[in-house]
């Protein structure tokens, strides 16, 4: 399934993506039951504490929320769209799409996870996963918006990049997860613009410190709309291998980034144990993999006004962009 949060009347919804329809699960799980049993006195009850109106009522709920979506979509599609009430289904001209998790419990980023990424920083480096371990930041829930939706660049930004990567949608909660056991903790996977500023203007006159270049690093990665995704949660069952995926940014129509999954260094089981250890995973919670090369950082070339950036991958569809700046 594809699964998407998304505004409608200024009403946020749960909704599953089948070509370029909406189906609302709430309002559609209630003709289900409608189906099942029509004099059941209960009926707004059940509907609304056994199918959620929101992404993150509907992770908490497991593996059970997916396979009770799965029946509604097979009973509703016996019916043709015209015979559906209002509210059952939208098209996707109707809608506003937001991130798939509007706002993730944490949102936890790869630093240095491709090889050639790495190499394009610095080209001398070498790479030796035995003596690595995976580098993971954090984001705010603030930076995170969804397809459409513009990145912003701040009054303090100065040179505004790019990074296209998978992100992986935790589904159950865990802490010291196994790389074996990895996959049980996934609810499935979702595309992620990591927007960084690789030149924060900072206004305070500092003493030099290799620490200052750390945190304005950091800092950069946290501005408001700095984390695009979308425009839906593909669930894992859709997803037969997440590292053989091409993974591609454009920006204006120019390809910038082309890679391939299959090229991280450190795995989604391997990132999901190191992370575990570090904290407990809930669902909700959100891991953008890392990026490939052709970062707008190794060309000199960054974001203005004006630009529309698509990030692409296989199987899971197409986040789109567009930039302007703050006032």
């Amino acid at each position: 399934m594809k699964l998407v949060s998304f505004q409608i009347d200024k009403e946020d919804r749960l909704g599953a993506l089948i070509n370029q329809d909406i189906f609302d699960l709430n309002k559609c799980y209630s003709l289900y039951l409608m189906g099942v049993n029509r004099e059941d006195p209960d009926l707004k009850e059940k509907v609304i504490s056994e199918m959620p109106a929101c992404m993150m009522d509907f992770l908490q709920m497991g593996h059970q929320a997916i396979q009770r979506a799965k029946k509604i979509l097979e009973r509703i599609a016996n019916f043709p769209k015209s015979d559906l009430p209002d509210g059952a289904v939208y098209t996707l001209d109707r809608v506003t799409l937001k991130a798939p998790v509007p706002r993730p419990g944490k949102l936890l980023c790869l630093a240095g996870n491709y090889a050639e990424h790495i190499r394009e920083g610095s080209k001398n480096v070498v790479i030796e996963k035995e003596k690595m371990a995976p580098k993971i930041f954090m984001k705010p829930s603030t930076a995170v918006m969804g397809y459409g939706q513009p990145i912003v660049i701040p009054k303090i930004g100065n040179k505004i990049d790019w990074e296209a990567e998978l992100a992986v949608v935790i589904g159950k909660k865990g802490k010291y997860i196994s790389k074996e056991n990895a996959y049980e903790y996934v609810a499935g996977y979702t595309v992620i613009n990591d927007v960084s500023e690789r030149e924060l203007i900072v206004e305070a006159d500092r003493e030099p410190s290799e620490w200052n270049s750390f945190f304005d690093w950091l800092n950069g990665k946290w501005m408001d709309s700095f984390a695009p995704m979308g425009p839906s949660l593909v669930t894992k069952d859709e997803i037969k291998d997440p590292h053989n995926l091409g993974i591609r940014l454009s920006v204006n129509g120019k390809i910038r980034q082309n890679s391939n999954t299959g090229n991280m260094i450190f795995n989604i089981p391997e990132l999901i144990e190191f992370a575990s250890r570090l904290m407990t995973l809930e669902p909700g919670d959100i891991i953008a993999t890392g990026t490939p090369e052709g970062t707008g950082a190794a060309s000199g070339t960054f974001l203005k006004k004006g630009d529309v950036v698509e990030v692409e991958i296989d199987n899971i569809g197409i986040l789109q962009n567009p930039v302007d700046a703050e006032i």
